[in-house]
C-alpha cells in the first residue's frame, strides 16, 4: 500500500519534478526508513561534457534525486534511487558541433550549448568503511526528457536566450557506469557527503555521421529523511 501512493506522487508530480521531490520525501521518509534501508534527498552540483564533440567546455548544472541505501550484508548495501531533474550537455559548441547537430544557421556573435534532461537510475554496491568513508560502483541508465539547444547573444544591449527543441536527435535510453566516494557525517549517522563520476557506454546520437556519449562529474549531499525517527521506533519496538 505504502509503494502503491508512493509511485501515486511519483506520476502525479512528474512534470514538476522538483518539487514533487520534496514533497514525497517529506511525506513518506518515516515509513521509507528501517533499520536496513535508508531512504533521502540526494543532490548537487555536476559538470558535464559530450565527448565526440569539438567543444571542451563542459557544462555546469544542479541535479536532484531521492535514494535508497539498502543494506545487504555486513557493510555491504545496494544504493540506488532516481535523479528526478538531471542533466547532461556541452557549452560553447563550434560550428562543426552544431553541423553534426544539424542546426541550420550559426550565427557567431553568439554562443550555443547544448542540454539533455534524463531520468538518471544507479544501481550501486556501495561498501562502507569503519571510518564513515565509502565506495560505490555499479550500472547507471537514464530515461531521456527533453533536450534543447540554446543560443545566447546580445541585442540593444539585452542579454537574450533562444531555444530550439532537438531532442529527436537523441536516443531515449541510455547506459553507463558510475562510481563514486563518499563520507558519512554524525559518526555514520548523518548527511552523505561526496562525488560521482559517471561514464556513458552507449551511443547518444540517433545519426550515424558521428558518437557521442555522456561524461558528467558529480559533488553531491545525501539528506537522510526520517533515519532518526526510524531507527527509535524499531528500538522502542
Amino acid at each position: 500500500m505504502k509503494f502503491r501512493v508512493l509511485l501515486f506522487f511519483v506520476l502525479l508530480f512528474a512534470a514538476r519534478p522538483v518539487a514533487s521531490q520534496v514533497l514525497i520525501s517529506l511525506l513518506f521518509g518515516d515509513e521509507l526508513n528501517s533499520g536496513n534501508v535508508e531512504f533521502g534527498l540526494d543532490g548537487g552540483f555536476n559538470s558535464a561534457y559530450i565527448k565526440g564533440l569539438e567543444s571542451n567546455n563542459p557544462y555546469n548544472l544542479f541535479n536532484i534525486g531521492f535514494y535508497f541505501d539498502i543494506k545487504v550484508k555486513n557493510n555491504w548495501s545496494v544504493y540506488t534511487g532516481v535523479l528526478v531533474k538531471s542533466n547532461t550537455g556541452q557549452n560553447q559548441l563550434t560550428s562543426n558541433d552544431l553541423a553534426l547537430l544539424d542546426t541550420l544557421t550559426f550565427l557567431s556573435q553568439g554562443t550555443y550549448k547544448q542540454r539533455i534532461t534524463w531520468f538518471h537510475v544507479p544501481v550501486m554496491m556501495k561498501y562502507r568503511f569503519k571510518n564513515h568513508f565509502f565506495v560505490g560502483l555499479g550500472p547507471q541508465a537514464a530515461l531521456r526528457t527533453k533536450a534543447s539547444l540554446f543560443y545566447e547573444y546580445e541585442q540593444n544591449n539585452r542579454k537574450l536566450t533562444t531555444e530550439y527543441n532537438n531532442r529527436e536527435l537523441f536516443h531515449r535510453l541510455e547506459f553507463g557506469l558510475i562510481g563514486m566516494v563518499g563520507y558519512k557525517l554524525q559518526k555514520g549517522q548523518g548527511m552523505n557527503l561526496g562525488v560521482k563520476y559517471y561514464y556513458g557506454l552507449t551511443d547518444i546520437l540517433r545519426s550515424d555521421s558521428a558518437r557521442l556519449f555522456s561524461r558528467s562529474f558529480y559533488i553531491f549531499v545525501g539528506i537522510p529523511i526520517g533515519r532518526q525517527k526510524a531507527l527509535e521506533a524499531e528500538k522502542n519496538n
